[in-house]
């Protein structure tokens, strides 16, 4: 096994520089923000200097690393490309210029390297869990392998290549996934909507248990978050550990071929997510009070149920029957009876499940293949960096 690239202090290869700017009344400021896991930064949309209690803000410059101190454990760095050069940030946001050694893109692709992620994790500061920082000072100690810039070159056009893949398959996944949408519409169109509480026999809650914030393993139980649920797709893992002695009742535990639908939500798009459980869901998964089951009547398929409440003229009631603040929306159980959708005949509404849910099919084995290939360069990045796989500007070599 090759010995490797030399481990280097950050500190040695980049170096803090903050450029500020003061906040003028009447002149308009771009603002930025960093998402997590390395995944790039985010406009804020515009803010004029007069209507901020800041009296300064960081300057983003192209290819400069940019850190969020808050909440370092969840990866928020990255790599400012051009398009973000001269977007203001908070003094919470520190800038570090790149030294000669280092090639941005590369720098890029480290940012989304969980290993990175965890040296942040063990040197961030401070006593309340989600108010713990990483100051720039804490970042520069970290060591990383520093390939030379040709070596590192050859890594971003590998992991490029890679990306270029994954962005073309979700692109795919999302054409799809919009043709069954434009099919059901279709399909649907000259049905008159009925109440859909005619066509139900009961809505069913869970209850808002004690429960610790990780999945259950194989012998616990668990309670669903409202993650759990997202449109026509039912998520396992998004489930909370109940605490020990905590019994739920019978009824609430998620059974296969259950429809699902989210009661409340932060985000409005996620209030009236409806899913279908799957056949091989595992046993000992409860509601929550934020996830209720809908039970189809005789007449109504459970799989054309899901179908149709994910209409844009259904999500358009659901929006407007939400009620609560904008952090929290919620739509009650009679609400969600009131709602109206399309009701054909039931050998219809089955044939019209069938199509579109045959069409979507299709948009989830693109996203399975670009969750594979995700996995893959997640892989591929961990070994590059731990010098598992060599590379160098004639090719790889797995060692």
């Amino acid at each position: 096994m090759s010995d490797g690239y030399p481990l280097r202090r950050l500190g040695e290869v980049m170096r803090l520089d903050v450029q500020r700017t003061p906040m003028m009344p009447a002149t308009t400021y771009r603002l930025a923000g960093v998402l997590n896991a390395g995944q790039g930064l985010v406009a804020k949309g515009e803010l004029d200097g007069g209507d901020t209690e800041y009296a300064a803000m960081n300057v983003l410059r192209v290819d400069q690393v940019v850190m969020r101190k808050l909440t370092a454990w969840e990866g928020p760095i990255t790599v400012v490309p051009a398009e973000f050069d001269g977007f203001v940030v908070s003094n919470e946001f520190p800038t570090f210029t790149l030294g000669p050694e280092l090639v941005p893109d590369w720098m890029r692709h480290v940012c989304r390297s969980p290993r990175l992620w965890a040296e942040m994790k063990n040197r961030v500061s401070g006593t309340v869990q989600r108010r713990k920082r990483l100051n720039p000072e804490q970042l520069l100690q970290i060591e990383l392998p520093i390939p030379p810039r040709g070596v590192q070159a050859k890594i971003v056009e590998v992991l490029d290549a890679v990306d270029d893949q994954i962005t073309a398959l979700d692109s795919e996944a999302n054409a799809a996934e919009m043709a069954a949408g434009a099919i059901a519409e279709s399909m649907l169109a000259d049905h008159a909507p009925v109440r859909v509480r005619n066509h139900l026999d009961r809505i069913e809650g869970g209850r808002s248990p004690q429960a610790v914030d990780r999945p259950p393993t194989d012998d616990e139980e668990g309670v669903l978050k409202v993650s759990a649920v997202v449109a026509f797709r039912f998520i396992a893992d998004e489930s909370k550990t109940l605490a020990l002695g905590t019994k739920m009742p019978e009824s609430a535990e998620v059974q296969a071929g259950d429809v699902l639908i989210t009661r409340a939500s932060g985000a409005i798009k996620r209030v009236g997510a409806v899913c279908r459980v799957p056949s091989d869901v595992r046993g000992g998964l409860y509601l929550s009070d934020k996830t209720l089951r809908m039970v189809p009547a005789d007449d109504l398929d459970p799989d054309f149920l899901v179908v149709a409440m994910a209409l844009s003229g259904v999500r358009g009631q659901i929006t407007m029957a939400a009620s609560g603040s904008a952090s929290m929306k919620n739509i009650s159980h009679s609400k969600i009876g009131e709602l109206k959708v399309p009701m054909p005949e039931l050998a219809e509404q089955r044939h019209i499940a069938s199509t579109v849910l045959s069409v979507r099919s299709l948009g989830g084995a693109l996203r399975t293949e670009a969750n594979r290939l995700r996995q893959v360069r997640e892989a591929l990045l961990s070994g590059l960096l731990h010098q598992t796989i060599i590379i160098d500007p004639a090719g790889l070599e797995v060692v």
